[in-house]
């Protein structure tokens, strides 16, 4: 055994823990001196910021969208392969302390939609790291982020109740739902977005440390589709389930389609939310095991489509009319009345932007088969008019409801776009 000298002692190094316990006896005095504390957390005079690994030098031009403009992005933009979608209940007092929350969410974003660390990082190894680090070196791969407000944002806490907009309502109870508290709701919605799960995962990650003190998480979910890589061709994704999912969509590359279906107006919104969206999520569990063992013939039917090319039932290719008035030479409906695609299609006349996400949750520990199902999310420019009457048809006879279940939920006002210098929700506050 050796003995440490006492001259041993006061060299030894002295850890940033160290000096904290030291400091809350009164001792750090004796070991730095005045003002050695300062200067010791500082770095010294020599220290300087750096650009992170994760900044421009690895960021190219190709794979970035811009966090700022008129509308928010993630809405209209073609989906990526990822999404980290979280709800945050807020445990701040005050609306300024949410004003300070979204300006810094807004600067984070803004950063990290280019590929670079949420902070400068300093070079002072004994403060903790502005960035946590995991996306050093990845691309930006089309990150886009993407807040809206729940309806409990606009209670009594923060003098908002009289702004709440009317498209902003509680949705309603479904036929067939089985809403799940911890899966629903939440003052304030995040959507990540990026061709790359670590990526994604990084930005959800960074402004949930961002929002500690102010907003505390409330559900997390992450979701996939196919890959670019898989399918270079950019085809409709597949659910879970084997078919096509989205080969209805409309054509928002329009921009008077965008209008009509997707954006806020003012004519019917407060003029804070024109330019915004209102978006619904829907955690829809499958029952995947009893899907399997569903004929091909009953699975086509549920959905009104072939599976394999995702063409109308009769029809060849996914994209052909649907004819829901024709007969076969039995007289029946040859696309059935109670199928997804002939519920969903509400005369043709209602149309919502679908943007949902296949998920998987590994296994249910109670019956032993696989948590996996369909991160629904579409976005409505007034889902009164949209969402929820189609969703009250669908609940009302959709074959599809034999194996699904909706376990979360949640409708969110989506706040227009920032522009530079300003930040998401300075409209509203």
């Amino acid at each position: 055994m050796t003995t440490e000298r006492p001259e041993d002692a006061s060299h030894k190094k002295i850890t940033r823990r160290d000096a904290l316990k030291l400091a809350g006896v009164g001792g750090v005095g004796l070991l730095l001196g005045a003002g050695g504390m300062n200067g010791w957390l500082q770095g010294g005079a020599g220290s300087s910021k750096a650009s992170t690994a994760a900044a421009s030098a690895t960021a190219s031009a190709e794979g970035i969208i811009p966090f700022y403009g008129k509308h928010q992005a993630g809405i209209l933009t073609p989906m990526q392969d990822f999404i980290c979608m979280a709800a945050f209940d807020l445990t701040a007092t005050t609306l300024e302390d949410v004003r300070k929350l979204f300006k810094i969410w807004t600067s984070a974003s803004a950063r990290l939609a280019e590929g670079k660390f949420v902070e400068e990082e300093s070079d002072n190894p004994h403060l903790p790291p502005g960035d946590t680090g995991e996306s050093a070196g990845l691309r930006p791969v089309r990150t886009t982020i993407t807040f809206g407000l729940g309806a409990s944002f606009f209670d009594d806490r923060f003098g908002l109740a009289g702004k709440r907009p009317a498209p902003l309502v509680d949705l309603p109870r479904f036929n067939s739902d089985e809403i799940r508290k911890e899966w629903s709701g939440g003052d304030i919605v995040v959507q990540v977005c990026a061709n790359d799960p670590q990526v994604a995962f990084h930005a959800l990650r960074n402004l949930a440390r961002i929002a500690r003190g102010k907003a505390v998480l409330h559900w997390v979910q992450e979701g996939f589709q196919r890959t670019g890589a898989s399918d270079p061709s950019g085809s409709t994704p597949r659910n879970l389930m084997g078919f096509k999912d989205g080969s209805n969509n409309p054509k928002v590359s329009d921009p008077a389609v965008a209008d009509e279906i997707v954006w806020a107006q003012s004519s019917d919104n407060p003029a804070w939310m024109a330019g915004g969206s209102y978006m619904v999520m829907r955690r829809i569990r499958m029952r995947i095991e009893v899907w399997d063992r569903s004929s091909l013939d009953d699975q086509e039917a549920t959905f009104g489509r072939h599976r394999h090319s995702g063409a109308p039932l009769s029809k060849a290719g996914e994209f052909d009319e649907l004819e829901l008035d024709r007969k076969d030479d039995k007289g029946n409906p040859v696309i059935p009345a109670n199928s997804h695609v002939a519920l969903s299609h509400m005369d043709g006349q209602v149309k919502i932007l679908r943007r949902g996400y296949s998920y998987s949750s590994g296994m249910d520990v109670k019956t032993g088969q696989l948590n996996a199902g369909l991160l629904f999310i579409c976005f409505n420019r007034d889902p009164r008019k949209q969402f929820i009457p189609m969703q009250q048809k669908l609940a009302s006879m959709d074959k599809l409801n034999e194996y699904i279940a909706h376990v979360g939920s949640g409708l969110y006002a989506c706040l227009p776009g920032a522009s530079a210098g300003g930040y998401i929700g300075d409209t509203l506050f």
